[in-house]
Parts: C-alpha cells; sequence; structure tokens
C-alpha cells in the first residue's frame, strides 16, 4: 500500500491543503500522521490560528475516513494537562482537547499505529524503550503497540518513549525497533527527510525560533510492503 505521510504540523494549517491536494492527484491509497497539530513558536495567544488548523484536521479526516493519526508530545500535553511543556497555550486549551476529541471519535488516533511492515510514530520506539517497559513482548510487534497505546503519561513522558524519542542523534543499526519493520517518525526537525537504516524522519516543516524554515517543506510517501519511499511532487 501507497501511504502519504504527514509530518509535524506545528499550527501550519496549509499542510493538509498540500496533503488534500497530493491525495487528490496521486496514487496514495491512504494516508498517516506522525502528529504534533499543536503549538508554534510564539504562537500561545493565537487561538484563532490553533482552531483553523485543528478544523483543517478534521476536514481532512472526514474526506479521507481511512487516515491513521498518531499523537505527539504537543497534542498528548493537552491531554494530560502537561502545563510546563514549551509552547502551551492555556488559551487554546480547551480547543485543543475539543478537536482531538472528535478525531478520537474515529478510532484512528493513537500513539502508534502498524500498516503491514512500517510502523508509525511520533518520535519512534526505541530498543531502551522496549528493554525497559516492554521486554515480555519484544517478539510481537502487535503486542508492543498495543501495550504503548495503553500507556499513560507516568511512561510516555520519557526521553525514550516514541513520543519522546530522537534516536537520529546517535542512530545504529539496532537502536529502533523491531529492526525488521520501518520506522516512520516526525518529532526532530531535519533539513530533508532522513533515511538511516530502518529509520525514517520526516519533520522538514518546522521553524526556527524566528519563523525561519529549518527544512525544506518536503513531504513523501511510503510503501508499507517494501518500505520503500519517495518524494511527493
Amino acid at each position: 500500500m501507497k501511504v502519504l505521510v504527514i509530518p509535524d504540523v506545528h499550527l501550519k494549517p496549509e499542510i493538509f491543503d498540500r496533503a488534500m491536494e497530493i491525495m487528490e492527484n496521486s496514487d496514495c491509497e491512504r494516508a498517516v500522521c506522525v502528529g504534533d497539530i499543536a503549538d508554534d513558536w510564539g504562537c500561545e495567544g493565537d487561538v484563532e490560528l490553533y482552531e483553523k488548523t485543528m478544523k483543517k484536521m478534521i476536514e481532512f479526516a472526514e474526506k479521507y475516513p481511512e487516515t491513521l493519526w498518531c499523537y505527539g508530545n504537543h497534542d498528548l500535553a493537552y491531554l494530560w494537562d502537561v502545563f510546563n511543556h514549551p509552547g502551551f497555550s492555556d488559551d487554546a486549551k480547551d480547543v485543543v482537547c475539543e478537536y482531538f476529541e472528535e478525531l478520537d471519535a474515529t478510532g484512528n488516533l493513537a500513539i502508534m499505529h502498524r500498516i503491514d511492515n512500517v510502523v508509525f510514530s511520533h518520535a519512534g520506539l526505541t530498543r531502551e524503550f522496549v528493554e525497559t517497559y516492554l521486554s515480555e513482548y519484544s517478539d510481537d510487534v502487535d503486542a508492543m503497540i498495543e501495550a504503548v497505546n495503553d500507556f499513560g503519561e507516568d511512561v510516555m513522558w520519557d526521553d525514550v518513549s516514541p513520543v519522546w524519542a530522537r534516536p537520529q542523534n546517535y542512530y545504529v543499526d539496532g537502536d529502533v525497533v523491531p529492526a525488521e519493520y520501518l520506522n516512520v517518525v516526525g518529532h526532530t526537525p531535519v533539513r530533508s527527510i532522513q533515511s538511516q537504516g530502518n529509520l525514517l524522519t520526516v519533520d522538514t516543516f518546522s521553524t526556527w525560533s524566528d519563523g525561519r524554515p529549518f527544512g525544506d517543506c518536503t513531504m513523501c510517501w511510503v510503501d508499507t510492503v517494501t518500505k520503500e519511499w519517495g518524494y511527493c511532487d
């Protein structure tokens, strides 16, 4: 299956417009969003932008109901009341929670998803996290994913968890598991889509604190059977 990957949005509703255009004009059969819809530098008081972005999220979900959605750390901060999270907006909290409740009703919102040979999450499943919390499921990827999706803040608010890890910074073969699956993640800004062994990082839309683009704002597709990927035109 050819899947469009929607990277970290961070209050850029135009990303959903681009994603809709790609879905309409390509052979992508499905889409997966790797999370962090909420928050961006200096936008804490712009409730209108939060609402505009969340509405676009729901619009996309309604137009493409098979889309899978991953929670990002910025999204979970609202649902778990982590008020000291960078970028957290007290003003927009109710808006974020309301729209995520609507998205959750689709049944397609979770921390991790698997389609065929590809695992999608916000930050990646690290060996350290598996050894600490999931050792009993180490030979069963679906059991691991189910367990992760049941974890709360007490486990997930950890630097090596699938919403916080940055395996790109020290990647070696075996750091991201299961090794036989391609892990597609966002969270860590990259200048262009970055492929490292079984890890594909897609956060090319994040910016510096002054609003300058960090990455090249490209998007990609993934073949969930062959684990091949390519750029969307």
